[in-house]
């Protein structure tokens, strides 16, 4: 099975119904007040669907997305909230210290943390995204970006002790946390929009996986540097027909429910980077686009990403990937290339 050993990056899906996604637009009714039923072949209502997991229940999915950074320091863990994001992106942070941004639109949680600092990655992909973005701190490079007004924000710098509230149960900087409720006062206080207003082009299966994926898969490891505490596992369980997450040998699991995390698609991409200063802070492409591998029903398929308008998309032959519909999902960091002892294995299937 082919290692790889440049920068990569995950996006997982949880399963969920089946659906595709169209984009979400409040159609006009006809005049007598009733809906004209729809013709063969045509879209349902698109409210129906959520954007980036591409579910049917519970919408319609108007809410604007939220973009967290989440720290993910051994000290950090378990963390609150993950569960709960369609997409969870995982990045080197600094030296081989990866940290999560979960993007949530479908639902929310009613609490998420710790709370770390921004990058200028992590601005970039709230840009992309439309996204109200929530962190505690920034680099020099992520505060230039806030400063300008690129993307609608708040940060615990601001509100340390207010929106922002520190558990007594860990020490700075891994005790930081927010509530939804906060997070939409945050909106108000800086007069953000609440509403969802960018189209994702993201595209879901309807029905089973057929037969693209060629190679069986059923363990993917994603290694950066020696820290064992840094290498994310992913196990395919078939009963439940999803990958669940472990990072350092330990579940990853949700502080309060203690409910691991599960999902149905796992994409790594290769994405060059460097280090950018003596604390280790990287400079990431996420515009150029490269090799994926993507990981579904316990198979694996080699692919490509791409980035549309910013927002990180799987590929083939130019048309975009279907993935699994469903909820919570999640996104590893690039590796230094120069490291070449950091890999991304997908494991044949039985091997730990």
């Amino acid at each position: 099975m082919k290692k790889w050993t440049i920068a990569i990056i995950v996006l997982l899906l949880a399963i969920g119904a089946g659906g595709v996604y169209w984009m979400m637009q409040e159609e006009e009714k006809p005049e007598n007040g009733k809906e004209e039923p729809a013709e063969p072949g045509e879209e349902p209502d698109s409210q129906a669907f959520a954007p980036f997991t591409g579910i049917t229940e519970g919408g319609p999915y108007m809410s604007r997305p939220v973009l967290a950074v989440i720290n993910n320091h051994p000290d950090a863990r378990p963390q609150t909230g993950l569960n709960e994001a369609d997409i969870v992106f995982e990045f080197i942070a600094e030296y081989n210290i990866t940290r999560f941004a979960a993007l949530y639109q479908s639902t929310f949680p009613q609490e998420v943390g710790p709370i770390r600092s921004a990058r200028d990655y992590f601005v970039n992909l709230a840009a992309a995204y439309d996204a109200f973005f929530v962190a505690h701190g920034y680099s020099p490079e992520a505060y230039t970006m806030l400063q300008s007004g690129m993307v609608d924000h708040i940060n615990g710098i601001d509100y340390d002790g207010s929106l922002f509230q520190r558990s007594t149960d860990r020490v700075a900087p891994h005790n930081s946390y927010i509530t939804y409720d906060n997070i939409k006062l945050g909106m108000e206080m800086v007069n953000a929009s609440p509403d969802y207003s960018t189209e994702a082009p993201y595209a879901f299966i309807q029905g089973t996986v057929n037969g693209k994926i060629s190679e069986q898969a059923s363990t993917l490891e994603v290694r950066y540097g020696q820290d064992p505490n840094f290498t994310s596992a992913f196990t395919y369980d078939e009963t439940a027909q999803r990958y669940k997450r472990s990072s350092g040998g330990i579940p990853t699991v949700d502080k309060e429910t203690l409910q691991q995390t599960e999902v149905a698609n796992v994409l790594v991409f290769e994405a060059d980077h460097e280090t950018i200063d003596a604390k280790g802070r990287q400079s990431i492409d996420l515009e150029s686009g490269g090799k994926a591998l993507l990981f579904q029903s316990g198979g694996v398929r080699e692919i490509e990403w791409i980035s549309q308008g910013g927002m990180l998309i799987p590929a083939a032959n130019n048309e975009t990937v279907e993935l699994v519909p469903g909820k919570r999902g999640s996104i590893s960091c690039p590796l230094n290339p120069e490291w070449n002892n950091r890999s991304a294995t997908p494991l044949e299937k039985g091997q730990k």
